[in-house]
């Protein structure tokens, strides 16, 4: 299996990432606004790497090779780039893990920022969870690998949601503000 390490150096079963001829891919996408301080990414990126060493063997058996971009969203322009529209977010060959948006208040994004700001909370079987269950991310990763629903996502056109605008505004602000360097 291929992944790629919190230092965002790939490592796997193949050379330099690259897929081995013959090899099913899947592609997962974990993308952030911050690994030191916000408990929800934080805690979905551990979620994802059990979630992956938990259904490896499986997914190595089946002769797929998985590949994982980890991709920390520091500014508007590369959340427009990967079309981000809450945080954290997972996809699995394009797909959101979980269509449906919800968020609420995130109390360690508010303190990065210095504003109030909303994360993703993640609904799994009529439940509510900060970060998504491992269960949930498994399923999402065998349903795209088994599932007989292979169509393309259906593109939507894509604006920067406010919430993450009033992110990265009040973030540019505080450091603006800051007499550190």
């Amino acid at each position: 299996m291929g992944c790629c390490s919190s230092a965002g150096k790939c490592c796997g079963n193949n050379k330099a990432g690259r897929s081995d001829p013959g090899k099913k891919e899947v592609q997962i996408d974990f993308l952030y606004l911050d690994l030191d301080v916000c408990d929800r990414c934080t805690g979905t990126w551990k979620n994802l790497e059990e979630a992956l060493s938990d259904v490896s063997k499986v997914l190595e058996a089946a002769g797929v090779n998985v590949v994982l971009n980890k991709i920390h969203i520091r500014t508007e322009e590369e959340a427009i780039k990967h079309q981000l529209v809450t945080s954290p977010t997972i996809r699995v060959n394009g797909r959101d893990i979980q269509m449906e948006v919800k968020e609420t208040q995130c109390d360690s994004c508010g303190s990065l920022c210095g504003e109030e700001v909303d994360c993703r909370v993640w609904v799994y079987d009529g439940v509510e969870y900060p970060v998504p269950p491992k269960a949930m991310i498994v399923d999402a990763i065998l349903k795209e690998v088994y599932g007989s629903d292979n169509k393309e996502a259906e593109a939507k056109p894509y604006s920067l949601p406010e919430n993450l605008k009033k992110f990265f505004q009040a973030l540019e602000q505080k450091k603006g503000n800051c007499s550190c360097s």
